[in-house]
């Protein structure tokens, strides 16, 4: 099997594991003698740093400094790794917080979090997708997709923090 072939493969396997995960967490719960509390700013901190490395990156690869991209897009994906290791962490060991916003706040909320939701599960693969070509080399396919990805995954960086910041107020503990 060539490299490219397995890096793929993982790429699948990776994908479908993590939207598995993400999908059922609610219906997972891990008891903890630690207080979870505190991921919440923290994970959304890490989104928001890789929304900032992601424009980095941007500007390098119009800057034609292919090093620099490279070296950011490695960056934002290991934020978004440690995004998704706090998200998941907290979502299984700490129980739901519902909004408690009314009126037109409500709807302003649900809809960024509906397209938040839809677009992370969409624009997952595809990140990866879009890393390995570009590790690959393969410039023109990586183009090709990273100019779809990199605006969905750049929303998605920002709309996260912009939800949390939302639902901050319902919580039920100090932050």
């Amino acid at each position: 099997m060539t490299l490219e072939k397995k890096l793929y493969t993982l790429v699948y396997i990776l994908s479908g594991i993590v939207l598995l995960v993400v999908a059922s967490m609610r219906r997972i719960h891990i008891e903890s003698n630690i207080d979870f509390h505190f991921l919440p700013p923290l994970y959304s901190l890490f989104n928001v740093l890789t929304a900032v490395i992601l424009m980095i990156g941007y500007v390098q690869i119009r800057k034609k400094n292919k090093e620099n991209h490279q070296r950011y897009m490695t960056m934002a994906m290991i934020m978004s790794l440690i995004f998704l290791i706090l998200y998941v962490t907290y979502h299984i060991t700490t129980p739901e917080t519902l909004y408690c916003g009314k009126g037109f706040l409500r709807i302003i909320y649900f809809l960024l979090l509906i397209s938040h939701i839809v677009l992370a599960a969409v624009s997952f693969p595809l990140i990866l997708i879009t890393y390995v070509r570009g590790y690959l080399d393969k410039t023109t396919e990586h183009r090709r997709l990273a100019r779809w990805v990199f605006p969905i995954w750049l929303y998605v960086c920002i709309t996260g923090p912009i939800c949390y910041l939302m639902l901050r107020p319902c919580y039920n503990f100090a932050l």
